[in-house]
């Protein structure tokens, strides 16, 4: 007998891919979502064929404001125990030069979704009295982020979201956890165009090990988890320093993109 049923976003790649291995290896069936049904696909049924549990995916563009509620029709009366909203992406630019279109898009996925798809979702959990929610941020939530101002600034909004929403079910069995990773290894810093930023040439956590730490946290029910001892220690002094002084910071990071 399964577990129950975790849903997870940006399944196909990443973190996202290493949070769907950890549902099903604790006993979860899945329902996968991304863009890409091949990648998708794969997964799932590697998935299922190593821990017996049940993979369904769910092809889905999160940039599509109508997706959130298409997915939650398609989940019918399955109930989602964990509800883990990884889809996110990066735009690098300054603000003034960038492309709006791109940026709408960001903002659809990174929060207009999130919130939308936990607004669905949420209310099913808190009747059943259970229910885990994981919200994938990033150190950037704490940062103003000159040259990925959109990105940094829709990484805080997560951030606040999902602390306030999870003070708001206390007694209720239900919790919402906030992942924060630094640079990761994955496909964010290319789709972003940061590969070669100084922020991806120096130290970057591996995706399956970000995802180990958010895993464990979301099932302790724990409001908040920063990835990585390193990070962890980033963000407390970052929290000392005056923003305009972190935002000179983060510009170096961001703008010496070759």
């Amino acid at each position: 007998m399964a577990k129950g049923t975790a849903l997870v976003t940006g399944a196909s790649s990443g973190i996202g891919a290493e949070l769907a291995k950890l549902c099903a290896a604790d006993g979860y069936n899945l329902i996968l979502v991304a863009r890409r049904r091949e990648q998708l696909a794969e997964l799932a049924s590697a998935l299922s064929a190593r821990h017996g549990t049940q993979a369904r995916v769910l092809t889905a563009d999160l940039g599509d404001p109508s997706a959130p509620r298409t997915i939650f029709d398609q989940t019918g009366e399955t109930a989602i125990d964990l509800l883990i909203n990884n889809a996110g992406f990066g735009v690098h630019g300054a603000f003034q030069e960038t492309d709006w279109t791109g940026e709408a898009r960001l903002l659809q996925v990174n929060v207009a979704s999130l919130a939308h798809l936990t607004k669905l979702f949420l209310p099913g959990m808190v009747r059943r009295g259970s229910g885990r929610v994981l919200h994938v941020a990033s150190t950037a939530a704490f940062v103003p982020g000159p040259f990925m101002a959109m990105y940094y600034a829709s990484k805080a909004f997560v951030v606040s979201f999902s602390h306030a929403v999870a003070n708001e079910l206390k007694g209720t069995g239900v919790t919402v956890t906030v992942l924060c990773p630094g640079p990761t290894r994955t496909e964010f810093a290319a789709t972003a165009g940061v590969e070669d930023s100084p922020l991806f040439r120096g130290p970057a956590m591996r995706a399956e090990a970000v995802a180990r730490e958010g895993y464990a946290a979301m099932l302790a029910g724990r409001a908040e988890c920063i990835a990585g001892a390193r990070n962890r220690w980033m963000m407390r002094g970052a929290r000392l320093i005056p923003r305009t002084r972190l935002a000179e910071v983060a510009r170096g990071l961001n703008s010496s993109v070759q």
